[in-house]
């Protein structure tokens, strides 16, 4: 199944967009957003940075919180005044900014302008694939495993992007992995408010990578990524720790050093 566009034409490349970071990515990965924003210069396209942004609010909104979540989203709504596409590495991130922050700022001074930028979201693998990017691998053949998290997937179905964008990587071997359309656990708090649900999800996730025999574990979701990679750094060292995807298909393609 082919992924579909959000917001864009096939082959439609936009002289310029908005990054939209995420929290995750700027505090515990910032290179997988530099990587991510490399991406898209390679396209040709130039990248805006607003460098007032910090969260989307999905924390406190998926916590309950929803007048904590309007206060936090509400501090990012003028940072998109241009009518540019607003790319997001992370598609839990992007489903809260196109498909909550409408239904959060409803009835409000804010709600046309939060349709409006919700309109324009778009998480990166969607944005490439909407773009015709067509990547040219360089590397050596390998087998890698996808996981998508449980909001990207089931809001945003950017699992297919993925998958499309992996499997256009001439040597790379794709690898469907048990327990994949599951989640990992992380869930943001439900991790802390429930340790012991979340920690043997997280047990049930590792143990399904691990048997798919992938040598390389991508995902664009930081949450997932940190989750993951915790219980791999602590029960298994041996395993590679994931890899956000735009650091994967840039050094595919050569254009990391």
């Amino acid at each position: 199944m082919q992924p579909r566009s959000e917001i864009l034409p096939p082959a439609t490349r936009p002289a310029d967009v908005y990054f939209f970071g995420t929290c995750l990515l700027d505090i515990f990965m910032p290179e997988a957003g530099m990587d991510a924003i490399t991406l898209l210069e390679q396209q040709g396209i130039r990248v805006h940075f607003p460098m007032a942004q910090s969260c989307c609010g999905q924390p406190a909104f998926s916590s309950g919180h929803p007048k904590d979540a309007f206060e936090v989203a509400k501090a990012q709504l003028h940072l998109f005044p241009e009518p540019w596409p607003v790319v997001v590495p992370s598609g839990s991130c992007g489903g809260m900014m196109k498909h909550h922050w409408p239904k959060l700022f409803r009835g409000s001074i804010y709600e046309n302008t939060a349709a409006d930028v919700a309109a324009r979201v778009t998480e990166l693998t969607q944005f490439l694939i909407a773009i015709g990017y067509e990547p040219q691998d360089q590397g050596e053949a390998v087998k890698v495993a996808v996981h998508t998290s449980c909001s990207a997937r089931r809001e945003m179905n950017v699992h297919l992007s993925g998958w499309a964008l992996v499997d256009k990587l001439s040597n790379v071997e794709r690898v469907v992995h048990g327990h994949e359309s599951e989640c990992c656990g992380f869930g943001g708090t439900f991790s802390v408010k429930h340790p012991d649900i979340a920690g043997a999800m997280v047990s049930d996730k590792v143990a399904a990578l691990k048997a798919s025999g992938a040598v390389e574990i991508i995902s664009a979701d930081g949450g997932c990524m940190l989750n993951i990679g915790g219980k791999i750094a602590k029960d298994e060292p041996g395993m590679p720790r994931p890899k956000h995807i735009a650091t994967f298909l840039l050094e595919r393609t050569g254009g990391k050093a």
